[in-house]
């Protein structure tokens, strides 16, 4: 039998988005990485990563927020988050951020170290293989910029959706190109958002799937708008639900 205390404990930052959009991402991703091995605990103190301020250049705030996540996650082995963008903010962005501030910045260093993505997490720290996962489906994939520019995230996905009985993954075109979101480049240049992310649908449309997955939330609550509002099927989930198994709720953007 194995020795429970010596299982890794994660703290899993859940995102601000999957915590009021998707909280099912969520459970998907502590069903994973307990699967994997591992404990897991989600500290009620976090809040967002600091995101938004530090890309509208309002680094006061985001150091202040970066300094709330680190004490918040410092005590765990591991920090995992169902989230490219986020994971890329506290492992690329927090050590730069604070790095002048002697009392912060090893702390940081500290963090950065271990956190990852939670797909990468599955496959390069904890040697997850495979999944025991059923999904009839045909399925296209997004990469997100963040965690394929920042965190190297591209194959990790793709090996785990490889496991999945009965899904077949059919690559879109330019399937490294942003969908258009960008947090809040988005809301700045709507009109060029809105022509990329047409393109992103056109895109995952010609590859005829029922599923179009992704690993960060905004990215595909902006793709899943898109193909609602041109009465498209495709049905668009965040990975870890299809890793986990978890196909009963609606897709993003539907509802019951």
């Amino acid at each position: 039998m194995s020795d429970i205390s010596a299982r890794p404990k994660v703290g899993l930052f859940v995102t601000c988005l999957v915590d009021l959009m998707r909280p099912s991402i969520g459970f998907a991703a502590v069903k994973l990485i307990e699967a994997s091995g591992c404990d897991v605990e989600v500290p009620a103190q976090q809040t967002c990563c600091g995101q938004p301020a530090y890309n509208s250049g309002d680094k006061a705030s985001a150091a202040d927020i970066a300094k709330a996540t680190i004490g918040a996650f410092e005590g765990f082995d591991f920090v995992v988050a169902p989230s490219g963008s986020c994971a890329g903010m506290i492992k690329a962005h927090y050590p730069d951020l604070l790095k002048g501030d002697v009392g912060w910045a090893k702390r940081a260093e500290a963090l950065a170290a271990k956190t990852f993505e939670l797909i990468s997490f599955l496959v390069d720290v904890r040697g997850m293989t495979g999944v025991e996962a059923k999904a009839q489906v045909r399925a296209t994939y997004h990469d997100s910029c963040s965690g394929l520019r920042e965190l190297k995230v591209k194959q990790q996905p793709r090996k785990l959706l490889a496991s999945v009985d009965g899904l077949e993954l059919v690559e879109m075109e330019d399937n490294e190109v942003c969908c258009g979101f960008g947090g809040t480049f988005s809301i700045k240049y709507p009109d060029i958002s809105n022509a990329m992310v047409q393109k992103k649908a056109d895109a995952a449309s010609a590859t005829k799937p029922e599923l179009l997955l992704a690993g960060d939330l905004g990215c595909l609550m902006n793709m899943a708008g898109k193909l609602k509002r041109q009465g498209s099927s495709i049905q668009v989930r965040h990975v870890a639900e299809v890793l986990a198994g978890d196909l009963d709720t609606p897709a993003i953007g539907e509802t019951r």
